[in-house]
């Protein structure tokens, strides 16, 4: 009842402004000020005077929000401005409840919009400019609302729709996308460009305001532009500001990440059932030209702050793809390697898609990279792309580890509902395991909940060959740590491998699984 009393104010609201600061009010001014000073005289009429200007106040005439300032219109684009937007916005949202539609946000960069200015010049970054603001138009509705934010940003409010989902909103990003990166020709010369997209739903708002609306969906751009050109991001409440405030300098890292100097380690993984290696953990190392090889609490941090956790995914990815190509290609069996996958990183709309890319590009299967996610992540996580692309990946072919698992609230439903394919006790649980006899209860009740669900086991931290044993015999089918091997460069891996097979085809294994 209270929210449908104050949509009802605020929708009089806009009308009364709409009416006292349209062109029409204009038409009756000279009667107006004549029947003042017909009727009351001069005291009347001085009324008016002061009484006429401060209701146009009140209607937002003089105040650039009413449909007066509406109408101004970018000299560049003809394109109205960002206030139009705001208010549909808002408009909407306040009717939703009677009008059961909704509506959405989003916001546009070209990307490096300032390079192609200073390399065509400033005639043909307008040019550009006009036809990227026709060619979104095109691509919307003609009751959408397409508005310019200043520079190379523009904003799309929508207009009334029965369901705006995630989905429909990442599509209609891709085909946004689709239309602007179409070549421009200027003075026969074909100029390519690309657009970051960020959108917010109304469901991501704390408040029904179509300023909040439109200020997340260029937060969520921003957060799109800062990971690469053409990245898409939706808002959600776990996004924050970052602040640049790391000892680490900005441009060393970026020239470490491009120069090879950050790159994956690996971590051996085996069958405690057979010996054998099962697979690989690619760790991130920096080996620093000064520093010596830098563990991933130095640098880390200062990558997430700079938003280049992508950048990273990208790079430990892609090598280790190369890696399994090239073992393939030697003749080593290495079934798979596990990538770490943070919450920043699953929340590229497109990161399904790239990592298809990726595997076709090494002629590997789906199967051969492990999608490694922390347990809180899947816990914790309020963002529809973050489950849309742990499912996808799930569906794609890619096993999913949950990694620390036993630190954090990740519940049975969701292990299910993620299709996870191995748990990953946390070392918490394994230290001391073979003398420790509650620890080995604490290890012995995750394996048979595992076992029962038919998820597969590895125990990290593995440090003694006695807490290999027991583990082996509880039944966990996998170990790592570094009673078997350290992370290691790509570089070290085949003499590992050589030494580890001889040492298995001429020794038993250290103990034998009771269970899997």
């Amino acid at each position: 009842m209270a929210k449908n009393l104050v949509a009802g104010i605020h929708r009089f609201y806009w009308r009364l402004r709409d009416g006292f600061s349209g062109p029409q009010i204009l038409a009756f001014l000279p009667a107006m000020t004549l029947g003042a000073y017909w009727f009351g005289g001069e005291g009347l009429l001085i009324f008016f005077a002061l009484a006429l200007p401060a209701a146009f106040a009140i209607a937002g005439i003089f105040s650039g929000t009413g449909p007066a300032w509406s109408e101004a219109r970018d000299k560049e684009t003809n394109l109205r401005l960002k206030t139009v937007a705001e208010k549909a916005l808002t408009e909407i949202l306040a009717n939703g409840e009677t009008t059961g539609k909704t509506t959405a946000a989003l916001a546009i960069e070209l990307d490096d919009f300032s390079d192609i200015e200073a390399q065509y010049g400033r005639r043909a970054a307008s040019s550009i400019m006009k036809s990227v603001a026709e060619r979104v138009a095109f691509a919307l509705r003609e009751t959408d609302h397409v508005v310019r934010l200043g520079g190379p940003r523009f904003a799309v409010a929508l207009s009334p729709v029965r369901r705006a989902d995630l989905e429909t909103l990442i599509q209609l990003c891709n085909r946004l996308q689709a239309e602007i990166a179409e070549p421009y020709s200027i003075d026969a010369t074909r100029i390519f460009v690309t657009a970051s997209i960020g959108f917010c739903l109304p469901d991501r708002a704390q408040s029904r305001s179509g300023s909040e609306l439109l200020d997340n969906a260029i937060h969520a751009m921003e957060l799109a532009a800062a990971h690469g050109p053409g990245s898409v991001r939706a808002y959600s409440n776990s996004l924050k500001a970052r602040k640049r405030g790391s000892d680490m300098d900005h441009g060393e890292i970026i020239e470490a990440l491009e120069t090879g100097q950050i790159k994956p380690w690996f971590q051996p993984q085996v069958s405690t059932n057979t010996g054998e290696l099962s697979g690989f953990e690619a760790l991130a190392r920096w080996d620093h030209p000064k520093k010596g090889v830098l563990l991933p609490r130095d640098f880390l941090p200062a990558i997430s702050e700079m938003g280049l956790q992508e950048r990273l995914c990208e790079i430990m990815v892609s090598r280790s793809m190369a890696a399994l190509r090239h073992w393939d290609q030697s003749g080593y069996i290495v079934p798979c390697v596990a990538v770490n996958f943070s919450g920043e990183e699953l929340s590229n709309p497109k990161l399904t898609e790239w990592i298809k890319w990726e595997i076709d590009r090494y002629e590997l299967t789906p199967d051969r990279l492990c999608v490694e996610i922390l347990e809180d992540v899947i816990a914790q996580s309020e963002d529809d792309v973050v489950v849309k692309n742990i499912q996808a990946l799930s569906e794609l072919g890619c096993p999913v580890d949950l990694d620390d698992f036993g630190t954090g609230h990740a519940s049975i439903a969701s292990i299910r509902r993620f299709s996870v394919h191995r748990i990953k006790i946390d070392r918490s649980f394994i230290t001391r395991v073979d003398r420790d006899r509650e620890q080995q209860n604490m290890v012995a009740a995750i394996l048979t909940m595992a076992e029962r669900l038919d998820i597969d086991t590895l125990a990290e931290g593995v440090e003694t060959i006695g807490e290999h044993a027991i583990l082996a015999q509880l039944g966990c089918a996998h170990v790592q740590g570094f009673s078997i091997a350290r992370p290691m460069p790509f570089e070290a891996t085949e003499q590992w491998m050589r030494q580890h097979r001889s040492k298995i085809q001429h020794a038993p294994t250290v103990g034998k699984s009771a269970g899997r």
